[in-house]
This record gives structure tokens, sequence and C-alpha cells, in this order.
């Protein structure tokens, strides 16, 4: 199939280069004009503008835009409309938030574009291992752009949720998993770090780990690469960013009357990591002080 794809980051480049491997045609464009010749060196067509896009491809068109969140995506989606027609779709393959991507599919459904949400996981792995796809779309969107699903994902590793939003919304709720999952790990691997009575090799409990226990997993895989590399991972600092799944889940399991106090935990915790003096525990170290003389360290 012949396709465009608008971002070529750490995902969109990897992608649009598993999809040329797949046999696909792929036109590109990017901001930077760098990105586009590494993947025009690669084989794809290059745009030099969101116009050149949909002018490089015939109906029905099928643009992947890879670009952030929120005004971003509105704006290129707004840019690319004018090229488009009736049957052509949008695939949206980035962290949108669900309420955005229900109002935009419901918009370009007035003008006959197809909008397809596809929740996308696999990171920088995804370019040898292919990408877990969680769509969102109408039968008809879904059916047309299989193939390219097929080439993106491994063998069972795409499926369609529902209508459009129903694919952001699973990948947020995978997102706000994944904030439980890492904030498990790093707890139990910091207890075992601050043990008194060992001297533990967290690489070596990691591998171990890995062959037969119950906590097994791919990112515990990455927790064995990263300790190999670093033991005591001091090249790193703890300062924890957030993409805004975590923040959605939360906010969508509070709407539901859902109780989810470890993604949520999770998340706060993210927020901790980011204050590099808590003004909240300097107030509890005071009160401490001042109603039953408890040390307190200056600063």
């Amino acid at each position: 199939m012949r396709l465009a794809m608008i971002g070529l980051g750490r995902m969109g480049g990897n992608m649009s280069e598993r999809l040329m491997k797949g046999g696909h045609e792929v036109v590109v464009y990017d901001r930077s004009a760098e990105a586009i010749q590494k993947y025009v060196s690669l084989g794809a067509s290059a745009a030099r503008d969101l116009g050149e896009v949909t002018a490089k491809l015939k109906g029905p068109r099928i643009v992947w835009i890879m670009v952030p969140s929120g005004k971003p995506v509105d704006d290129t989606i707004a840019r690319l409309t004018p090229g488009l027609s009736k049957g052509d779709v949008i695939i949206d393959g980035g962290n949108s938030n669900f309420h955005d991507t229900m109002r935009r599919a419901a918009e370009l459904q007035g003008k006959g574009i197809h909008f397809v949400d596809s929740g996308t996981s696999g990171g920088i792995w995804g370019l040898a291992n292919g990408y877990c796809l969680m769509i969102g779309a109408s039968p008809e969107a879904f059916k047309l752009c299989e193939p390219i699903f097929k080439t993106l994902a491994p063998s069972d590793g795409y499926a369609h949720m529902g209508p459009p939003g129903s694919g952001h919304y699973v990948k947020m709720v995978h997102n706000g998993i994944e904030y439980g999952m890492l904030q498990a790990y790093a707890e139990g691997y910091e207890i075992l770090h601050a043990s008194r009575d060992f001297k533990l090799d967290l690489h070596k409990i990691a591998a171990v780990w890995n062959h037969g226990s119950f906590v097994r997993s791919w990112l515990n895989e990455l927790a064995e690469t990263a300790f190999e590399n670093d033991a005591d991972l001091t090249a790193l600092k703890g300062y924890v960013e957030d993409s805004g799944e975590g923040r959605w889940t939360v906010q969508e399991a509070i709407d539901l009357d859902v109780p989810a106090p470890v993604i949520t935990l999770s998340l706060l915790t993210r927020l901790r990591s980011r204050q590099s003096d808590s003004f909240s525990a300097k107030v509890i170290a005071a009160l401490r002080n001042e109603f039953g003389g408890h040390a307190v360290k200056k600063s």
C-alpha cells in the first residue's frame, strides 16, 4: 500500500522503516529536513509540506500522524484536510486523549473523512519486534488499513477495539497499568539496593527473575540490561516525566467511581520525583519538631 507518515521521531521514523521493509510505499514529512533525508535514503518519498503529502497520494489516501497530543494533532489535521477527499483516512498513532479523538472523528465524519486512532505500544523496540496496536475505527476504515496494521504488528499484535476513540481509550488504560508495574519494580529494587544486611547484585537478581519467576517480564528484561550497564544507576537522575495517559486514567477512574489506588499513587510518585526538596516534607519535619522535639536536618 501507499501511505504517508507525518512525524519521524523515535516512533514514526521506525514505523516508516518497518512499513517499507514490509513492502509498503511511504511518503514522509517532518519539520526536520535531516529526518526526511534519512528515510528517503531508505526508500521513502519526501514531501516538502503537508500539501505535498496529500498530493503524492491517490484515493483513498491514508495519512498516519505521529505528533505530540493536543494542539499539534489539531493543527496537522487542519492543514491536511484541504487536500483530502471523501473516503480518505487519517490515522492518529500518538497518545491522544480519547475525548479529543472522538471529537475529531465526528468533525471529520461530516466531511466524509475517516479518522482512525491506533494506540501504539512497543517503543524503540518496535522496529525489530513489531508494535502492539489497539485500533479504534469504523469497520470499513479498519478493513482498508488492515494491511498496514499487519505489517507494523507482530503476529496477533493488533485488534479492532471498537469505534473511533476506543483505541486511545484502551491505550490510556494500558499506560496507567504500566505506571503501576514500573512503580512496583522500582520499589522492589530500591529495597534490595538499600539492604543493610546484604550487598546484593541487582543485575544478577534481575537476570534470575527472568527465568521462571512470576515477576519475569519484558520490563524486567530491560531492568536486567539497565543494571548490567550501570549497577547503581549513577548516571541517571531520579526525575520521571509523564506524558499524560496516567493522569487521564486516574481521571477516568474518578469519573467512573472505580478505585485505582496503585495507578494513582504511581502517578503522584512521578510528581514527587520532580521536587529536589519537597516543601510538604519540610512542613511535616517542622511539625514533628514542634510537637515532639523530633530531630530535624537543617538545609
